[in-house]
């Protein structure tokens, strides 16, 4: 008499889905192995002393949070209006002006801090409009663009921009620029605007909670594949 027979077609549909999910499963946790080392690396850039930012191209896994300081004057006449919300849902804009660095180092797109919508126009925070060569600090961050084609657009006619489209930037305001943004720590300007250090770090690690889920599952549908195929075993033969 067999003790396991659960036939062809239940195990021909059990068994590759079951070893999907156990793969699945490995994934997952290489997946969150990866984003510790990530979060590691970030913390690790971030707590590190300002260094000068290079000029010319750099590569931005390297240098991607880095905290560099620059030199230059601003350009505040080409400034560019990302849409962006602060921490309580107020809406209003991150300021990003171009920074010309002395001793011929190149351009950087340096986002300055958010100003809420009615700062929005550089008239309304004259005193923030710093003048002459300075010395800023801030952290490197990359470009990104629209994730979906049917998302709406920027429109650099009105100089209202939704994502940190580098390249399409640069050319709005017709100047060269370093492959990264720069994003301003919290030295307050005078008159209090754009509100700087708006850097923020979130990198969502649930990938152990989604490991357990498919292993769960995993064993699940071996359990009942078993089950069937004993008691499909008991059943006297017709």
């Amino acid at each position: 008499m067999k003790k396991f027979s659960p036939g062809l077609w239940p195990t021909l549909m059990t068994v590759p889905v079951v070893l999907i999910m156990l793969a699945l499963s490995v994934w997952q946790l290489d997946r969150y192995n990866w984003k510790v080392d990530l979060v590691d690396r970030l913390t690790e850039q971030l707590a590190a002393a300002p260094v000068e930012l290079p000029a010319g191209p750099f590569d931005m896994e390297e240098w991607g949070y880095r905290r560099v300081i620059l030199t230059g004057t601003f350009q505040h006449d080409k400034e560019i209006h990302l849409f962006s919300h602060a921490d309580k849902g107020r809406k209003g804009f991150q300021i990003i002006t171009p920074f010309i660095r002395d001793a011929n180092k190149g351009a950087v797109l340096v986002n300055r801090g958010w100003v809420p919508e009615d700062k929005k126009n550089p008239e309304s925070r004259s005193e923030g409009l710093v003048k002459g060569t300075v010395t800023i600090s801030g952290v490197v961050r990359k470009s990104w663009a629209k994730s979906y084609s049917f998302l709406p657009a920027s429109d650099p006619v009105a100089n209202v921009w939704l994502y940190g489209e580098l390249g399409a930037m640069a050319e709005h305001v017709g100047l060269e620029v370093s492959p990264s943004f720069v994003e301003m720590d919290d030295t307050i300007v005078p008159g209090g605007w754009p509100l700087g250090g708006q850097t923020r770090v979130s990198v969502p690690n649930n990938h152990i909670e989604y490991f357990v889920t498919w292993l769960g599952l995993a064993g699940a549908m071996a359990f009942i594949y078993i089950l069937f195929g004993l008691n499909r075993a008991k059943r006297p033969e017709k």
